[in-house]
This record gives C-alpha cells, sequence and structure tokens, in this order.
C-alpha cells in the first residue's frame, strides 16, 4: 500500500498531528495532509515520523579502512600521513571487493538515518592505472550496491590531473584516479545509457580539489557538464587543510575558496565539501553564491582538519548539509552533535548554533542538514511534501530518550541524548521498507560478502 499514516510527523512548516501520505509508483509523495481524525481502515500507522538525511559526501571504499589508521605513523601525523595510508589501501581494490564494502555501507547508512548518499567516487582504474574493459566498471558497482541495498544515489565522478598544485605530476598511488573533461563525460553518458536518472538517481561531476585541477580542465568539465545537464550537481574538496591553503596562496596567489569565486560563477549547484579554513569575508561571499558547504564533523576530527567556522557561516545565513566522508563513524546524530559541539569547544559556549527565531539546536541542526543536503544531491528528498521522496525515518517514541517529548524536545533529543538501544525503528525509502525494526532483508548476505572482502583486503 503506497500510503502511511503518522501520529506525529516533522512537516516542512512544523510538527503536526494525524499526518496521512500518499505516494505514487515512483515513491514521489502526492498527498501530505495533516490534522486528520484517524487513520483510514487498514492503512499503517507509525507514532513518530521523520524525513530521512541525506548524506552529502561518502568516499564508499574507506568505511573498510574504519580502524586501521589509528596508530603513530610519523613524530607529527596528519591528513597527509593517513593519505599515504589510504592510498596504498585503495590499490587493493577490484569491481566485487568494491560492491561488498558500498553495500555494507549502505546498509549501515540506512540504519543510522540517511537515505540517501552523495558518491564523491575516484577510484576508476585497475591498480596499474589501465581503464577497464568497460571503464564505468568501478562507477556500476556503486550504483547498484545503491540499488540493492536502497539507498538514493547522487553519483559523482571525480576528476584527477595531478597530485599537486603546479601542475605536479601524479604519483604511484594516484594511477587509479586520472582522467580528463572527456573521459568523464564518456563515462556519464555511458552510465546514462546503462542507468538512466530517476528519483532515487542522479549524477553530477566531482573536481577533486584545486591542487588536482587546473582551470582549463576546470572550466571544460563545467562548461560540458552544464550542457549534459544545467541542474547536475559539482562538488570540491576545498581549503580543507592549513597546508592546502598555503601551496594555494604560493601557485594562484589566492586562497582556495576566494579563488574559486573570483574565477567560477558558483552558486547553487555548487558544494564546498569541508570549507574549513576560510576568512570571514570568504565566508560571507560563500553564503552569498547559494552554494553547499559540505560539513563532516566525525572525519574533520579523526583527520585533524580544525573547525569550520558555524556561527560567522549562520550569522550570514549560509546553507550546509552534513557528509560521513571517510565512515570512521557512521550517524546522522553524531555528525549533527559534533558539528555543535566543535562550536562550543572553540567558543566556549552552548546551545551556540541556533538564533532569536530558532532556539532549538536540534531542530536548527536537522532541518538545515535536510535542505543543503537535498539541495547538494539535486534530488527531489526535502521532506515530507507533495513532489518530493516518501524517505523518512520511524522513530521509537517509547525510548527513554525519546517518551514524552514534545516537538522540538524529539530532535533535540534526538541529536543530544543518546543511551541504550538505536532510536530509528523503520526506514521508508522511496516509498518501500528498507528497514524494518533494526533490520534489513539482505543483512546476512550483504554482512558476508563484506566479510569474504575485508578478509582479502586485510591479507
Amino acid at each position: 500500500m503506497n500510503a502511511l499514516f503518522a501520529q506525529v510527523a516533522l512537516l516542512p512548516n512544523g510538527w503536526a498531528h494525524n499526518v496521512h501520505m500518499q505516494w505514487d509508483a515512483a515513491g514521489i509523495l502526492t498527498k501530505v495532509s495533516a490534522n486528520n481524525h484517524s487513520a483510514p481502515e487498514n492503512l499503517p500507522s507509525v507514532e513518530l515520523l521523520i524525513p530521512g538525511m541525506p548524506n552529502l559526501h561518502s568516499h564508499a571504499f574507506q568505511r573498510a579502512m574504519a580502524g586501521l589508521t589509528e596508530y603513530r605513523s610519523s613524530a607529527e601525523d596528519s591528513f597527509w600521513s593517513w593519505r599515504t595510508l589510504m592510498y596504498a589501501f585503495a590499490r587493493k581494490l577490484n569491481p566485487e571487493l568494491l560492491k561488498a564494502v558500498a553495500s555494507q555501507l549502505y546498509l549501515e547508512m540506512l540504519k543510522a538515518g540517511y537515505t540517501s548518499t552523495c558518491e564523491f567516487h575516484y577510484i576508476h582504474h585497475a591498480p596499474n592505472g589501465q581503464p577497464y574493459a568497460t571503464p564505468e566498471a568501478l562507477s556500476t558497482c556503486l550504483i547498484e550496491a545503491a540499488n540493492e541495498v536502497g539507498m538514493g544515489l547522487t553519483l559523482l565522478p571525480v576528476m584527477y590531473e595531478y597530485s599537486g598544485f603546479g601542475k605536479t605530476p601524479p604519483h604511484e598511488g594516484q594511477k587509479r584516479f586520472i582522467n580528463d573533461p572527456h573521459w568523464i563525460m564518456s563515462l556519464l553518458d555511458r552510465l546514462q545509457t546503462q542507468f538512466p536518472q530517476h528519483a532515487g538517481l542522479r549524477y553530477g561531476v566531482a573536481p577533486h580539489s584545486l591542487r588536482a585541477v587546473c582551470e582549463p580542465t576546470l572550466q571544460t568539465l563545467v562548461n560540458a557538464l552544464t550542457k549534459w545537464s544545467a541542474q547536475a550537481p559539482i562538488h570540491i574538496h576545498i581549503a580543507e587543510q592549513t597546508k592546502e591553503v598555503e601551496d594555494c596562496l604560493t601557485h594562484l596567489n589566492q586562497r582556495p575558496v576566494e579563488w574559486l569565486l573570483n574565477h567560477f560563477n558558483v552558486n547553487e549547484r555548487w558544494c564546498l565539501v569541508h570549507a574549513t579554513h576560510m576568512t570571514p569575508q570568504e565566508t560571507r561571499n560563500v553564503a552569498k553564491s547559494g552554494a553547499i558547504v559540505g560539513i563532516c564533523p566525525s572525519t574533520e576530527a579523526n583527520l585533524g582538519d580544525g573547525i569550520f567556522n558555524g556561527v560567522d557561516y549562520l550569522n550570514a545565513n549560509g546553507a550546509w548539509g552534513i557528509g560521513s566522508d571517510s565512515h570512521i563513524t557512521v550517524d546522522v546524530a553524531e555528525e549533527l552533535r559534533l558539528y555543535e559541539y566543535s562550536q562550543r569547544l572553540s567558543r566556549r559556549q552552548r546551545n551556540v548554533l541556533a538564533s532569536n527565531s530558532e532556539s532549538s539546536v536540534g531542530h536548527y541542526l536537522y532541518t538545515q542538514a535536510l535542505a543543503g543536503g537535498a539541495q547538494a544531491s539535486a534530488r527531489p528528498i526535502r521532506g515530507f511534501a507533495p513532489g518530493q521522496r516518501a524517505d523518512a525515518l520511524v522513530l521509537n517514541a517509547s525510548h527513554p530518550d525519546l517518551f514524552g517529548k514534545q516537538k522540538n524536545q524529539i530532535l533535540d533529543s534526538f541529536v543530544f541524548s543518546r543511551h541504550g538501544d538505536p532510536l530509528i525503528q523503520s526506514v521508508l525509502v522511496g516509498g518501500q521498507w528498507r528497514i524494518q525494526n533494526g533490520a534489513h532483508q539482505q543483512e546476512a548476505n550483504i554482512a558476508q560478502a563484506y566479510r569474504t572482502a575485508m578478509t582479502s583486503l586485510l591479507a
């Protein structure tokens, strides 16, 4: 039955009671009505419903690395020493292993509250750098994993030319990544033919970073993508590390965010991932551009990146979303909580990410991340409204963390109170139940394939 009744649900204009939802065969909501007297006969009913969250930044293969880099490899361990280990790990992957890892990750995302992900996909070729006989082999694995698990997907093939600023030639660990705008657009054409875009699948591109691409090819890629689809999103790593900022100043005479804003029409299609190190002026200019900032608190903390200036960005009305990036942890509430806690630690205050019009920190964090993630995904996943996808989380209203909570107390508790069993009971994606009572129908098979893959990767 393509319908559901929720006793309490979070709608775009706030909390509502006795909400009746209907969706079509494609999983798109056709009706959302509140304040009904009772549930229609034989209609499935739940107590507490919130929209599913988009994850706007994922490197799926790095899920298999979780816990493997938590040792000191140099006197000043950093992102750059971690990256060397990551490259070594990436060389071991093949299509079968990538699909097993991605399937396990996407299942974990569903359980954690993500119903959609943006896959920043940069492993394209065989370990020796030669293209596969089927160039889209690794991209296909990600699409198939998402389809089979039930995860919404925006696939972002990454363009990667150089190992650093000044057109530094790629090194051994980057051979699998290297391509050009023509290769990226050809890949999109092949994928579009094999997997046409729909409500659960979109395509975009991801120039890896300013250190990995040069201006002419970046412009060629943006122009080609715009001709291919004027709505397709563009994601880029930017200003994640202080060394990156220093190198950009040396080679381009401007800071990364400053340079990008001065040389490209950065607008609502763009997602600037991390943007950790911005000046106050850059912060205001990014907010004014309408672009999304992709904040990945657990990964940024794990890699020692630094702390994003969320307060100035909030005051500038900047749009943002969250990603789990390297997947050292996969948990919607934890990403939101860490984002707020990072601001509290840096400013030595409490309840920082809120405003005069929105005093609930949990509500602000959840609704802003939902809107920003939807924009970055370029998919109809903004919440419970006609025309949007039926992506939803059923929360356990009887859980000690939620029992008796009303309205915004629900999201405040969802984000900041975590004790015992998970709060998420079931997950609806595109109108289909993917998680029911905490379990996925294919969970055992996915787990076994993942264990087999890890046996190979850890050998």
